[in-house]
């Protein structure tokens, strides 16, 4: 058995019969956890374990936690800085700020393995304009090399872990005001400028081994007419070719406002999987999940599905009892003391919507 085309979420803290029938649908090769369905650490496992088992080819479970204000699961897990919090220090001390990414890049995966999750989507490598709401502090910096020095440093703290990155927001999404989730975001910039900044951490962090993008739910109307997520040329011609990228793409949220343009929920999806996409998410909408399993034809090629294999986790994680005695965690756990304490809005209720990779 292979793993399919579409990312699903779960209702709550254990699986239902109506989560167990989705997620052992062909069609299924991924879930994505949200705060919903996290009580403790206890519960978490449990809950990974049992959607693992679904499948002879197990699921994979992905998780947005870049720390600061998306960070999914809280108690008993190290609260994380937000990304900023990087960038702010990269312009007193680049060094240090290096070091503390890739140890908070380590923590990150370490608790998330230790727990079942094979993937985080992160680090977001949107550049910092100032602008945009929606990425705000989650992004390090307005400088591109420096934001894939810290994103380099993360992703390689996270393989330290045993884990997978996933850059987003294919080619970028820090430029424009709008929010994604509830409206359709346009960025009227030329290729030649974007190319020249927002592109320069995917080209980078493509090159230093990026096994993940996710596309941005943002028009670009000087290059294509739909959102890059829906377009074959920032997918296939420009990321694919142009930039040699061979890892997994995942698409945003397909329930996002922004998705609406490719129309209905079926419509979205094919769009996506057929402008380049390996895995389509279909998050928060039960209703729209059921539609696409019941509708969806699609023919799904071999390099897309070795593609996702390649996300799952490192096999025989450490344990938090494991870790709780290695030095390296220990160390990384000394080094990050604090940073996350005042990192963007930890009030979960802040985020009521619980969106689909906040992305």
């Amino acid at each position: 058995m292979t793993l399919g085309p579409l990312m699903l979420d779960v209702a709550g803290t254990e699986l239902t019969e109506d989560d167990r029938r989705r997620l052992s649908h062909p069609l299924v090769g991924g879930v994505i956890l949200f705060s919903r369905n996290y009580r403790d650490p206890a519960q978490l496992e449990a809950l990974t374990t049992d959607i693992h088992a679904l499948k002879s080819a197990p699921l994979l479970i992905g998780v947005d936690h870049e720390g600061g204000r998306v960070q999914r699961f809280r108690e008993g897990f190290t609260r994380l800085p937000s990304m900023r919090t990087f960038g702010e220090i990269w312009n007193e001390h680049p060094k240090q700020a290096k070091h503390l990414a890739r140890e908070t890049g380590y923590v990150l995966a370490a608790e998330l393995r230790a727990h079942g999750v094979d993937f985080s989507f992160a680090p977001v490598l949107d550049l910092d304009y100032g602008a945009s709401s929606v990425i705000g502090d989650r992004a390090f910096h307005g400088s591109p090399h420096t934001v894939f020095e810290l994103g380099q440093s993360v992703m390689l703290g996270m393989k330290d872990a045993g884990m997978a990155a996933c850059g987003k927001h294919f080619p970028g999404h820090g430029f424009v005001v709008a929010d994604s989730h509830v409206a359709i975001p346009v960025d009227e910039r030329t290729l030649a400028d974007i190319a020249i900044a927002d592109l320069v951490p995917f080209r980078l962090m493509i090159e230093a081994g990026l096994a993940a993008i996710m596309p941005a739910h943002v028009i670009y109307p000087q290059v294509d007419s739909l959102p890059a997520g829906f377009s074959r040329i920032w997918l296939q011609k420009l990321l694919r070719k142009q930039l040699g990228f061979d890892g997994t793409i995942f698409s945003d949220d397909l329930c996002m406002e922004a998705a609406a343009v490719a129309g209905g929920v079926v419509e979205r999806v094919a769009a996506a999987l057929d402008a380049g996409c390996d895995m389509a998410l279909v998050c928060n909408r039960p209703d729209l999940a059921d539609e696409v399993l019941a509708k969806l034809k699609v023919d799904w090629p071999a390099p897309a599905r070795a593609r996702l294999a390649r996300m799952h986790g490192h096999p025989h994680p450490l344990s938090m009892t494991a870790l709780r005695e290695s030095a390296r965690y220990a160390d990384a756990l000394h080094h990050i003391a604090g940073l996350g304490m005042n990192s963007g809005n930890l009030n979960l209720a802040a985020d009521p919507t619980d969106y689909c990779a906040r992305s």
